[in-house]
């Protein structure tokens, strides 16, 4: 979760994570959260009273041997020489894995905490909660927590090829993946799987293996990975979604996804399993 400062801990060095509209700050040329004090950011005056820290999980602990600060801008710009607003995700991709978790994670809390200001019950004002991650409305006493929305994802074999799609988004960096969706709700894992694999090109799968899973803060996603077996059907693509979709041979695959995403890492995990039966 995420607690208020005191004057006196903006003394302090701390890795910072600024949020400006949905993107974060950073120093100029740099794609890493800085380490500094607070007086480095002129800009973030106004805030003063409203720096949070993140609190660590275990496996964030050797980022840096300094505390997370958290600033959210809201919709303001960043008009700084030395300083710029970069993409999350070109953030976390330039990230090792344990700052992905850190920095993916303090944008769900502001993501969060910007769409639960009001009640979705009655309209009331949201008041955070001291002790926990969570929004409370003292007019009807109901209280959130943050969204995630578990979405699966799948890479598909026939023993001998990959079966990855490209979808409409990534049209023009040309990058092929594994195919992924949302769960429904009453739906298993599972029968997300079979599901979605159907939907969107057209084919059925067996002998479903859970891999692993990753979140995934686009913007509160929860990637639960599976390995699966080519079951039968012709690729139909599914179009709204689906640019193209095709088999690949393990020695000629297109562009994927870097393996500090969940989907590039099914993937080597699939070739490395299919090298080690050939």
């Amino acid at each position: 979760m995420m607690k208020k400062m005191s004057q006196q801990d903006l003394t302090r060095r701390a890795r910072w994570l600024i949020f400006s509209r949905s993107r974060l700050v950073v120093a100029k040329g740099e794609s890493t959260p800085p380490v500094t004090t607070f007086d480095a950011f002129p800009f973030l005056s106004a805030y003063a009273g409203d720096v949070r820290q993140l609190s660590p999980l275990e496996e964030e602990a050797s980022v840096s041997g300094h505390p997370t600060y958290v600033v959210d801008m809201g919709s303001e710009r960043i008009e700084e020489s030395d300083w710029d607003a970069v993409t999350l995700r070109d953030v976390l991709m330039n990230t090792p894995a344990d700052a992905f978790s850190m920095v993916g994670r303090a944008w769900q809390y502001v993501h969060f905490l910007r769409t639960h200001r009001f009640c979705g019950q009655c309209g009331s004002p949201m008041e955070q909660v001291d002790w926990e991650m969570a929004m409370h409305c003292h007019q009807c006493q109901h209280r959130c927590y943050p969204r995630v929305s578990p979405c699966i994802i799948v890479a598909i074999h026939d023993n001998e090829k990959l079966l990855l799609a490209r979808g409409v988004r990534h049209r023009e960096t040309n990058m092929y993946s594994t195919l992924a969706g949302f769960v429904e709700s009453g739906e298993s894992l599972e029968e997300a799987v079979h599901r979605e694999v159907l939907e969107e090109v057209g084919v059925r799968v067996k002998n479903i293996e859970y891999f692993g899973s990753q979140p995934w803060p686009f913007p509160h996603s929860l990637m639960v990975g599976y390995i699966a077996e080519y079951a039968g059907g012709e690729i139909v693509r599914e179009e709204n979604e689906i640019d193209d979709a095709q088999w690949f041979s393990l020695d000629a695959l297109p562009k994927t996804p870097p393996k500090l995403s969940i989907a590039g890492q099914l993937i080597a995990a699939t070739v490395a399993k299919l090298q080690n039966e050939q």
